[in-house]
């Protein structure tokens, strides 16, 4: 018997090593890689944390009161833990997105989620989505914006509760921790965590190779959605106020390494057909990076933990699934061949 319910699930997911995925050099260098694997969250990514704790840090301090709106822009999946945990609570809630194909998963599941879904133009990115947004809830008395990008109660709750799991589970021993840049609340908060038990620790964050704001390069349009807004986030900024971006260290981050939005899809379909595991395209980013640094000289025989945010399931939409997709509709043909006199098989993958 039970008394617990679908937001006391949050957080707690396992961590794992992998091995068949590593590349012959990190073999070599007798590296430990362990995946966090955040996709078991109920909503389905790590963003379920943050959501829970910023809507109930509000609660708390009574900025969120019963009966009031809650609303947030996202690239998609905090959007999807804030509809989750409001159709739990019984707020009513919004959620402001671009208006792009590979969103539409999200765009389904926060709609289950009995949230409403404002779409905004893409072409104005991630300054225009936040704009809509705030200038919505302004004109709207009870409506609360969740603000992830600037909300403390995003960090706080990975110092919390993300690095005390790395921690213990990897049995006290962290060398790199690595993890995509989205609002920065993964890297500030778990990182800090991580770098108070051991001092040496590296804390490394990865960017598209197509946008790497963090190091003072342009923007450019990538596909690794979830990471690499195309501004500079709040909380890495405030890691060293004053300091411009560029290459190095900042405040508790070692390094900004990337990955392409081409390497993601890579690594990510890597570790699906070699772990059994899979992810979105910001964790293919995440273990692309963590297998450069496993074939460093100096990551021998280290352990590097890598952050797997989301499950790769959500992403039927993106190209990361392109190529089964186009294999799957030649596959199961509409309408279906319901021939019964050309043999029993009409279909042999290994053949494709």
């Amino acid at each position: 018997m039970t008394d617990m319910n679908i937001i006391d699930t949050i957080g707690n997911t396992p961590l794992v090593r992998v091995n068949r995925v590593l590349t012959p050099e990190a073999k070599a260098n007798n590296v430990r890689i362990l995946i966090k694997l955040e996709m078991q969250n109920p909503g389905g990514s790590i963003k379920d944390r943050i959501a829970k704790n910023m809507l109930e840090d509000a609660e708390r301090s009574g900025t969120l009161k019963p009966g009031m709106t809650v609303v947030e822009y996202t690239s998609g999946n905090t959007g999807i833990g804030i509809a989750m945990i409001c159709a739990a609570k019984g707020y009513k809630c919004i959620i402001c997105m671009p208006q792009l194909p590979p969103f539409e998963e999200r765009y389904i599941v926060c709609r289950m989620f009995g949230a409403d879904v404002h779409l905004t133009a893409p072409a104005l990115g991630m300054p225009g989505l936040k704009s809509y947004t705030e200038d919505l809830v302004e004109k709207n008395e009870g409506y609360f914006l969740v603000n992830q990008f600037f909300n403390e109660a995003n960090p706080s709750i990975h110092y919390t509760t993300t690095g005390p799991e790395i921690w213990e589970q990897s049995g006290e021993n962290v060398d790199y921790f690595i993890t995509g840049v989205g609002t920065g609340g993964t890297a500030t908060g778990t990182g800090k965590y991580l770098c108070e038990k051991n001092p040496n620790c590296k804390v490394i964050c990865v960017e598209p190779t197509e946008s790497r704001v963090h190091l003072g390069a342009a923007h450019t349009p990538h596909t690794i959605l979830g990471i690499g807004a195309g501004v500079p986030t709040h909380f890495l900024t405030e890691l060293a106020p004053g300091q411009p971006f560029a290459e190095g260290s900042r405040g508790l981050v070692s390094e900004f390494l990337s990955a392409s939005s081409s390497e993601s899809i890579e690594w990510a379909t890597k570790l699906a057909k070699t772990e059994g595991i899979m992810v979105g395209p910001s964790s293919g980013a995440t273990l692309k990076v963590a297998m450069d640094l496993a074939e460093r000289p100096e990551a021998k025989g280290k352990t590097i933990v890598v952050i797997a945010a989301s499950h790769g399931i959500r992403y039927t939409a993106h190209p990361l699934w392109k190529e089964m997709k186009q294999e799957a509709k030649t596959a199961l043909p509409q309408p279906p061949n319901m021939s019964k006199d050309k043999g029993t098989l009409f279909w042999d993958s290994s053949e494709a």
